[in-house]
């Protein structure tokens, strides 16, 4: 029916596809007809492998195999409702309560004043009951300046909250922080005071998990203790051991804009360092079976307690099972197959964890070691030479180059950029990593803390040299925006590239082209509507206002914010990226300004055949010209200003009120707007408003 060895190769698609399917479409009335269908198909299955020889059901090969994959395919998407939350009865959302007891289920982040933290439900109390309750909640805890907060992994605590659904990203191409949450199986958040907690004095969590954690905090105040530069700390800390510190913008920027930041992110990389040094410490036991074993157990027991004292994160998690199944199966076995080993992998993890599919270092990751599996070879092989050394840099420059040409339309997918010296900056971090992770666990040996210099300077040294790569002319390309199908035609272009040149197929190559020719064409009409689009952008934040006046690749940013504020880098710049502005004039409502197209003077704006009104403090104390026509007010600044003259004395079509205002007025504004039947539209907590103009 299938060949052996790549069995889990095969039936990995469609168990990824009921998955994919049967979380975006879930129903609790589907289980009951997945539960059937599998019930079904395994008798059958199990039935025809009885009588296989009997009945030669080999010559129904077809049919059998058809019937496997909706097998897998229904059983991806049982586990996938099974583990959905939402869909169970006593989901926390459907009680009615506000107390639960609940238990910290992962480490808590200190920002500032503010405690995240990830809580798993145990019950729910209503009218002095407790009932069943399950579920996770997003608790943002607001820290008391004079009662210092101790929470860690697995606490017990009882709380009383009023938690909300995950909010929608209102801006364009702003970060689905609710999708983000939801593969995490998070839908609803809380914000509570410190008070609102007393702690039950109970630890349920993971004993493993709370080992690993407390081992990791303990190697994280060694770094601090002996690390003094706060930057080479930070990298060390998250280099070695995961633990998410304050890393610089600089620092993130230059690792990101030379295509390392892998690096910075302990992987499957980390783990195949380890990996390769005890290999080289352990060659003695090669000489037979029963000694190959004994060395799988060495090597094993040490990545998983490398694991443990990264605090068991779960990208270390998922490379230390990746790295064990592929060294168990070369042991273990006379003849293993690399892609059925890594679809095994991935099968056994999302057995466990169904959602992990939508994690973006899930995809990378087993991407990456694909690329490994099967273009590294074909391309090391394009390059012959005598030398030992040139051979051991073109066999790592083949590496980097399998990696990041199947990566590469995932990577300009999510990340929107491109490192063009991503060979020179991997070639030259290749050593430096290597030192870094061998001297990163050695100096948390108590004998051998007096190599920590050596350490700091390494981790220093590497930084200077990537941001000099970083700051070089044309380090990478930015602002790569591309859509889902224009991804896949991509994503599949390259495949059948790939695959038509190591099997000199012409249709392949052909087929490669005419899809490549169809990205490139839509590609161009992007980058048409670019120079023709003439829109405004109202964007939806919390206290501020904004408003984009876009021309082409040029924009008049009207707001309350800088550059460097956070609420501009997550809620409008990535719009403005996404559209191509490369040119931004900032100015502020209270300033009257002059530039090409756009005119803002005397509390009103045009922009080309666009007339605006801005009602805001300004405007308190003045008159408006009679019979004057707009296309639309803005309301601004919790303005003071009778409405009513606005009705009587000026024509308009639209009225935005923004954030900027209280709610209590908002509320006011609406209601003054509606009786006269003037559409009007809130901004805050709504997507952002879009104007398109005619050319």
């Amino acid at each position: 029916m299938f060949k052996t060895e790549y069995i889990f190769a095969r039936i990995l698609l469609p168990f990824i596809l009921g998955i994919c399917i049967f979380y975006y479409f879930p129903a609790l009335t589907s289980v009951k007809c997945l539960i059937i269908i599998v019930f079904t198909i395994l008798t059958g299955l199990l039935f025809l492998n009885v009588v296989y020889k009997k009945y030669n059901v080999y010559r129904y090969k077809g049919t059998v195999g058809f019937l496997i994959y909706i097998f897998f395919f229904s059983l991806g998407g049982l586990f996938c409702l099974l583990k959905n939350e939402r869909l169970k009865q006593n989901y926390f959302a459907n009680t009615g309560c506000n107390h639960f007891k609940v238990w910290v289920n992962s480490e808590p982040q200190r920002n500032h004043d503010i405690v995240r933290l990830k809580v798993e439900i145990l019950s729910g109390y209503l009218k002095d009951k407790q009932i069943k309750a399950s579920g996770q909640l997003l608790l943002n805890v607001k820290l008391d300046s004079l009662k210092p907060l101790r929470i860690k992994y697995g606490d017990e605590m009882m709380i009383s909250v009023r938690y909300t659904e995950i909010e929608p990203p209102y801006n364009p191409a702003e970060f689905d922080f609710k999708a983000w949450l939801a593969s995490q199986q998070i839908y609803h958040q809380a914000f509570i005071d410190q008070d609102h907690m007393i702690s039950t004095k109970n630890n349920v969590g993971n004993p493993i998990k709370k080992i690993a954690l407390s081992l990791r905090e303990r190697q994280v105040a060694k770094y601090r203790s002996l690390i003094k530069s706060d930057e080479a700390f930070a990298v060390a800390s998250t280099l070695i051991l995961g633990y998410r510190a304050d890393l610089s913008k600089e620092t993130l920027s230059a690792y990101s804009k030379t295509g390392t930041i892998h690096a910075l992110s302990v992987s499957g990389a980390h783990v195949a360092i380890i990996y390769v040094i005890l290999d080289f410490m352990f060659f003695f036991l090669n000489n037979n079976r029963t000694l190959r074993i004994v060395k799988l157990i060495f090597i094993c027991t040490l990545i998983w307690g490398y694991a443990l004292m990264t605090g068991l994160s779960p990208s270390v998690v998922r490379s230390a099972i990746m790295i064990s199944i592929l060294i168990a199966a070369k042991v273990l076995s006379k003849k293993t197959n690399s892609y059925n080993v890594l679809a095994f992998s991935a099968f056994c993890q999302l057995v466990y964890n169904p959602f992990l599919i939508w994690d973006v270092g899930f995809q990378l990751s087993y991407l990456a070691v694909f690329g490994l599996i099967y273009l590294q070879p074909k391309i090391y092989k394009l390059i012959y030479t005598d030398s030992g050394w040139l051979d051991k840099i073109w066999s790592l420059t083949s590496m980097s180059l399998a990696a990041q040409i199947v990566t590469f339309p995932l990577s300009i997918y999510y990340f929107h950029q491109f490192p063009l010296y991503f060979l020179f900056a991997n070639l030259f971090i290749t050593i430096p990593l290597i030192l870094m992770m061998y001297l990163g666990i050695a100096v948390l040996i108590p004998s051998f803390g007096f190599l920590a210099p050596v350490f700091e300077w390494i981790i220093n040294f590497t930084n200077a040299v990537l941001n000099w790569i970083a700051n070089l002319p044309y380090a990478s390309f930015s602002s790569i925006w591309i859509d889902l199908p224009e991804f896949m035609l991509l994503s599949c272009s390259l495949g059948m590239f790939i695959y038509a040149l190591t099997k000199l197929n012409k249709r392949f190559l052909f087929g490669s082209l005419f899809l490549f020719v169809c990205y490139q064409l839509l590609i161009l009409r992007d980058d048409l509507m670019v120079f023709q689009q003439r829109k405004i952008i109202f964007f939806s934040l919390r206290k501020n206002y904004a408003a984009a006046f876009i021309d082409g690749k040029e924009a008049v940013l009207v707001s309350d914010l800088n550059r460097e504020d956070k609420n501009y880098t997550f809620s409008v710049e990535p719009a403005l990226s996404q559209l191509q502005v490369d040119n931004i004039h900032f100015i502020s409502l209270k300033k009257d300004t002059v530039l090409k197209r756009f005119v803002s003077n005397n509390n009103q704006i045009a922009f080309f055949q666009y007339k605006m009104l801005l009602v805001g403090e300004d405007l308190n104390d003045k008159e408006i010209n009679g019979n004057a026509s707009f296309s639309g007010i803005w309301v601004s600044g919790n303005t003071k200003f009778n409405l009513a003259k606005i009705h009587r004395d000026i024509k308009y079509k639209t009225a935005i009120i923004d954030a900027t205002n209280r709610d209590y007025k908002i509320r006011i504004f609406k209601k003054e707007f509606e009786n006269n039947n003037i559409d009007v539209y809130v901004l805050k907590k709504n997507k952002a408003y879009l104007v398109q103009l005619s050319q």
